[in-house]
């Protein structure tokens, strides 16, 4: 087998084997494959795509490149939930107590962020004593013991797929929905879970811009995930604006509280009913999603998904009177609130540049050696089309600086306010299942 043998098959349209896929991504991460070949291809199948089946090779070929966890100590069907990105994305840490309540295992393994604030593992470090690095041992055990545990990613997980986006992102092959659709495949599937939630971003605030762009990627990897085994569905929700009110760490740790309190934002809260009415049913705790999503109504009212929660943060050390005292979060030294310079009514919050404006007082990563600030970041008095005063706040920021101009620019900058009415945004367009 030779790779500009496979590297002509590709450019021709033609469909790569499993065993010829397989050679390839053993080869490139062993280092006999060398980049610039890696590269001709990468950039065939950008023109070319693959087919189904090729999609599921690639993923699976990925997968076994490295370590894989083993979760079959774990009882019951374990179901894992991934959202493509957005700004405010807050569901983890509302799903993960939410449907343990309801006796749904969930095994989360999570990284930190680069970007607008931190990933899963930094938000709950905002507890104080909250620690991620525990045993494999140890892992397993609390899952059994309480349905939920956190820890950080670790190991040798895909190193195929870090060394081919690495290459995809200097040679201009990002945005192939093949390869795009199996880098995040591969890392769910390499993590052991039984069943995947996949919440598929879209809007300004999302990697795939349009709704087109984002059942294309849905569907490619609701395929892989069923093809290899793995009962796969995704939901499409809108990122056109920030997900709920809060973006930053120990702010949005405090929304998830409310949220399990059954006070959160509307949007939030429906969001993490729709999702996590998938993860009960996949789990086989209800017959139908309208059982599952009363389940997990009945444990926000009746408090078992807030207790989740606490016990949770203290199995990881955490101090889970913060759930009873948010107070206890990380607190900024100060407050303004954004003050709108118009009466009429919301019309647009560009969720990308509201995340960068977040990112400027510190509360995300600009580069993988950033030191995030918990404390800071911002909270959305009013969403799109939401009615507003002048002179009414429209946002509140919380800095450790005393000059936020710089910040206020930027969001004046991507908030508009229009004279008509306009209508809030719909919040999911498609379910998508095999």
């Amino acid at each position: 087998m030779r790779m500009v043998d496979l590297i002509e098959k590709k450019r021709d349209g033609l469909a790569l084997t499993t065993d010829e896929i397989q050679y390839i991504i053993s080869g490139f991460t062993n280092g006999s494959i060398p980049d610039y070949q890696m590269s001709a291809l990468s950039m065939a199948i950008y023109f070319q795509g693959m087919t189904e089946q090729e999609r599921a090779d690639l993923t699976m070929a990925m997968v076994n490149s490295g370590d894989q966890i083993d979760l079959s100590g774990i009882e019951g069907i374990k179901v894992d939930k991934h959202s493509t990105g957005g700004v405010g994305d807050t569901t983890t840490l509302v799903l993960g107590p939410l449907v343990a309540a309801v006796g749904v295992p969930v095994a989360k393994m999570s990284g930190r962020g680069l970007g607008h604030t931190g990933g899963t593992i930094d938000k709950l470090e905002s507890v104080a004593g909250f620690h991620a690095e525990i045993e494999s041992e140890q892992f397993i055990e609390l899952v059994n013991k309480n349905k939920l545990a956190v820890i950080g990613q670790s190991g040798n997980l895909t190193p195929a797929d870090k060394k081919l986006y690495a290459l995809r992102d200097v040679t201009a092959t990002v945005n192939s929905i093949a390869m795009i659709a199996s880098s995040i495949m591969s890392k769910k599937i390499a993590a052991g879970a039984d069943a995947i939630v996949l919440d598929v971003k879209t809007g300004a605030g999302a990697f795939m811009k349009t709704l087109a762009d984002s059942e294309d990627l849905a569907r490619a990897m609701v395929d892989i995930g069923n093809n290899v085994g793995r009962n796969t569905m995704a939901v499409i929700s809108d990122m056109s604006q920030p997900l709920g009110f809060a973006i930053g760490n120990a702010l949005e740790v405090k929304e998830a509280i409310d949220t399990l309190k059954g006070e959160g934002p509307e949007d939030l809260t429906e969001l993490s009913l729709t999702l996590g009415s998938h993860m009960v049913y996949l789990a086989k705790k209800a017959d139908t999603l309208k059982e599952a999503r009363g389940l997990l109504e009945n444990a926000i009212k009746d408090g078992s998904a807030l207790h989740a929660f606490k016990v949770f943060l203290e199995a990881q050390g955490g101090d889970a009177s913060v759930v009873d005292e948010p107070a206890k979060l990380p607190q900024a030294q100060y407050s303004f609130e954004l003050e709108a310079k118009a009466e009429g009514y919301v019309s647009e919050i560009v969720a990308d540049e509201i995340g960068t404006a977040a990112m400027l007082l510190g509360a995300g990563r600009a580069t993988k050696d950033s030191v995030i600030d918990l404390s800071v970041g911002l909270v959305l008095r009013k969403k799109i089309g939401d009615q507003v005063k002048k002179g009414e706040s429209l946002v509140t920021i919380h800095s450790h600086f005393e000059n936020v101009a710089e910040v206020k620019e930027k969001l004046y900058a991507n908030i508009k306010i229009s004279i008509d009415k306009v209508e809030k945004p719909t919040l999911v367009y498609k379910e998508i299942t095999k």
